[in-house]
């Protein structure tokens, strides 16, 4: 018996927002074998019929979909339930639901969140600028940043960093191999940049190492590698931290998703309490 579900993921937009939610469901579930199909920029109902067309060849179907269009939704559903398709909603309800709690109407515009306005170029100048102050990059307007990431090698800065560029934060980050690699605005700085260190477990750090150096096809120093010159690294960044009073974030079994939510509250009690 087959017990793969057929997922269609249907959107009006770029189905970011659906991916998103998808990725967060199926981690609920242990045994849920999957195959998912996306359907972006679904805004005609003809669209929806050959969607649901390819859905009634395949068994253990599933559709979810973010359609902002009530009268469109309402037809996806319909048509769902008429072939007896499982259907879900994922947007509909909610935006009832705030629009009453905000008293006001809804715009119902596809895409809404893709929007020019002030934030956007906020968030492509804050990537822009992550880009230009990566792996210790022009540290001479370093105070400019809203958030400095320091670590040593292999601790998920850069990702950090571009990940925390795409919610609007200007971030530098610096590979930190000894005291003299940090700039000196930040040891004279007193709170006013907010500062954060990364660390990460040594048997983590070699093998997340080693696995680098194979993808690259690289032959480093023996010591990038070797636990003990290793072990010795973080405990001089820990040491580090601690001198200049900087908090820190032990990434070892954190998703750069996970890392980055532990750097926005503190970033956000720093700038609370500045």
């Amino acid at each position: 018996m087959d017990n793969k579900y057929q997922v269609y993921l249907i959107s009006d937009s770029t189905g970011e927002t659906l991916d998103r939610i998808f990725l967060a469901l199926k981690a609920q579930f242990k045994n849920f074998k999957y195959q998912t199909h996306h359907f972006s920029f679904t805004r005609t109902e003809n669209q929806v019929l050959k969607i649901i067309e390819k859905c009634k060849k395949n068994k253990n179907c599933i559709i979810l979909y973010t359609v902002v269009d009530n009268k469109l939704s309402k037809f996806l559903s319909e048509k769902a339930n008429e072939k007896n398709i499982s259907c879900f909603g994922i947007l509909g309800d909610l935006i009832i639901s705030f629009s009453k709690a905000l008293n006001q109407e809804a715009s119902y515009l596809p895409s809404g969140q893709h929007i020019l306005n002030e934030e956007y170029y906020k968030r492509i100048e804050a990537i822009q600028f992550t880009m230009n102050h990566d792996d210790g990059n022009s540290i001479q307007d370093i105070e400019k940043s809203d958030i400095i990431l320091l670590g040593v090698s292999r601790t998920s800065k850069t990702p950090t960093s571009i990940y925390l560029a795409n919610k609007g934060y200007k971030v530098s980050n610096i590979p930190l191999v000894n005291e003299r690699s940090i700039p000196e605005i930040l040891k004279k700085n007193d709170k006013e940049n907010c500062v954060i260190g990364l660390i990460a477990e040594p048997n983590r750090l070699i093998e997340i190492r080693k696995n680098r150096l194979n993808s690259l096809k690289e032959d480093k120093s023996i010591n990038y590698v070797n636990l003990d010159k290793i072990e010795k690294e973080v405990l001089n960044s820990k040491k580090t931290f601690q001198k200049y009073k900087w908090p820190t974030i032990d990434v070892s079994r954190k998703s750069v998703e996970e890392t980055a939510a532990s750097v926005i509250k503190i970033f956000e009690i720093n700038k609370y309490n500045a």
